[in-house]
């Protein structure tokens, strides 16, 4: 009778990887028990495991690509911990008012430094734009670049940021368009730095769920907020936005996309990284704007994700000697899984990034999309 582990060995190798190999994507395994663990625990367990040391690999990014791009996780038997996440998602709204606020607590506010040693001088945490880029720095400011002229952002408007993150964005905006900005996040520890660096430019930062906003802008925009809405949400998303833009506003949207309807995320993610969010597919976001808006441009650049995570992971990994007194090797073990696990669902094109330009019916004129 074929064991366990001759089950797994065998898989791996379908599609490239040897366990204990020498290639960088090879897994080397450290505890024969994993095998059992994964069975009995599905993804949830084979990202503790990894937490845990039971298992190891050079370039993990490279090793989770190959698994992913020939869904060899699909091929996997469906585990409790994923039935259960997929029962909560289906009978309860995972992303009402009160459990919105736990991604605050368990992702954004577990340290500034941490996402200020990662990410670009902006602290952008969202996907760059790379199509003339050289570096991380000169891509994030691409990617802010081409929002603006997506919104077409004139002299004197004002600016609904759904999810303003650190305040990047609203800096950027408020001096080089002269514009003034609302921008609402639910993380106390964002909205401290965001208020410090924009303290001088007619920004205002406020802690407030997207729910509560009713006020008139004549743009509207949402970089990597979406993605904690949730299916249940998505209408409600489409009509504070309407409401709150006037009619001849521009309203863009900046998100992961998946290919198919989904309630859940990984269970994985969900536990460890980020709690009760859920990617949308193409077919949920049309139906919930549907009569609200009128689809002025779809564009898809999910590939630069894979350059983007790959260089916070570079740079999460040289600064961890400044970083290791405050977090212990357990989360920088959980953090290099889950930035690796991140690029490969986008090399595989498994996930997408997409910019979303949305107009009301009664805006007049042709709108030229801009790449």
């Amino acid at each position: 009778m074929i064991s366990l582990s001759q089950i797994f060995i065998e898989a791996f190798a379908s599609v490239g990887i040897t366990v204990n190999g020498k290639q960088p994507w090879d897994i080397q395994v450290h505890n024969p028990n994993l095998y059992n663990r994964i069975i009995s625990g599905g993804s949830i367990a084979f990202g503790e495991a990894y937490m845990d040391g039971w298992w190891d690999c050079e370039a993990v990014d490279e090793f989770l690509h190959r698994v992913l791009y020939h869904r060899l996780d699909k091929k996997l038997p469906r585990d409790l911990n994923t039935l259960f996440y997929y029962l909560n998602a289906k009978f309860k709204n995972m992303q009402d008012k009160t459990r919105a606020k736990e991604v605050a607590y368990k992702h954004y506010d577990i340290g500034n430094n941490l996402f200020e040693k990662m990410l670009d001088s902006r602290m952008m945490y969202s996907c760059a734009y790379w199509e003339n880029a050289n570096n991380l720095e000169e891509a994030q400011e691409a990617k802010l670049d081409l929002i603006c002229r997506k919104l077409k952002l004139e002299k004197g408007m004002r600016i609904l940021e759904i999810g303003c993150g650190w305040g990047g964005f609203a800096k950027y905006v408020a001096e080089k368009y002269e514009v003034s900005v609302v921008g609402i996040t639910i993380s106390e520890q964002q909205a401290i730095l965001a208020r410090e660096i924009n303290k001088d430019l007619p920004v205002e930062i406020r802690i407030q769920d997207y729910r509560e906003v009713n006020e008139k802008f004549d743009r509207v925009v949402s970089i990597a907020m979406l993605e904690a809405v949730g299916y249940r949400n998505f209408r409600t998303y489409m009509e504070v936005a309407a409401k709150n833009l006037e009619d001849d506003g521009i309203f863009l949207i900046h998100t992961i996309g998946g290919n198919y309807d989904a309630k859940t995320t990984d269970p994985w993610i969900d536990k460890y990284i980020f709690p009760n969010g859920m990617l949308p597919s193409a077919s949920q976001l049309s139906k919930a704007w549907q009569g609200l808006f009128v689809l002025e441009d779809w564009h898809n650049f999910g590939t630069y994700y894979d350059p983007t995570l790959m260089q916070w992971l570079k740079k999460f990994e040289e600064s961890w000697d400044s970083l290791k007194d405050s977090y212990d090797e357990r989360f920088y073990r959980m953090w290099r899984y889950f930035l690796c696990a991140s690029a490969a669902s986008f090399r595989s094109r498994k996930n997408h990034l997409w910019h979303i330009v949305l107009t009301k019916p009664a805006r007049l004129g042709i709108y030229d999309s801009v790449r």
